[in-house]
């Protein structure tokens, strides 16, 4: 049976979700979402999720929204990129830590900054934004200064996580060169078989929209 996820290639919760299945080989379809035309805030999409949120992923019956929720599921499922014994925790901080401090901040500063309308850009809060995430990356590149993934000795559903939205090119105040730890890791990440790009996964981009 093939899980559907349904996503649209800007979303990097979506990608966290699209990026485990595949490296976890387990068999999806991604259902794109019209987003930016309002798909997600009106019916049919809201019976599916009533929080109006990107992604929702339907496996075997089950209805699943939040993506760390989804990759929990799938490293259950599949035995893989889940945390080792006695890491559990480890993992969990991380993931709940990337939610609130690192990808909820990025997906509204990207969003302010490049998908918004430019008269309507509020400057002075996406300068706080990127103050604020610049404290995240810091956190981010410290803790990988010293290894190679963010929990344990293997690549785990963590980093899938806190990479999401790392490799898009839209600025919003992440430059690779300027946090180094984190720029190994990111190649280390995109070299593991299978890696694609999120705007390979998804199907949905900027320039569709152009």
């Amino acid at each position: 049976m093939t899980a559907d996820l349904y996503c649209f290639g800007e979303s990097g919760n979506a990608y966290k979700v699209a990026l485990t299945m595949t490296l976890a080989g387990y068999g999806w379809r991604p259902i794109f979402v019209d987003f930016f035309n309002g798909e997600a805030r009106r019916e049919p999409f809201l019976s599916l999720n009533p929080m109006g949120e990107v992604p929702v992923l339907v496996d075997e019956g089950k209805t699943l929204t939040q993506s760390g929720v989804m990759q929990l599921h799938i490293a259950r499922k599949t035995g893989r990129f889940g945390a080792a014994p006695g890491d559990e925790d480890e993992l969990l901080r991380w993931l709940f830590w990337d939610n609130h401090k690192l990808s909820g901040q990025i997906g509204a500063t990207r969003f302010l900054r490049n998908f918004l309308n430019p008269a309507k850009r509020p400057l002075e809060v996406i300068a706080w934004q990127e103050a604020r995430l610049k404290v995240a990356y810091g956190i981010l590149d410290r803790h990988l200064a010293s290894r190679d993934w963010v929990v344990g000795q293997a690549p785990t559903i963590a980093d899938f996580a806190c990479c999401s939205y790392l490799y898009y090119p839209e600025p919003f105040g992440f430059a690779r060169a300027d946090w180094p730890a984190i720029d190994r890791w990111l190649d280390r990440i995109a070299g593991l078989p299978g890696w694609e790009h999120p705007y390979d996964l998804m199907p949905g981009r900027p320039s569709d929209r152009a």
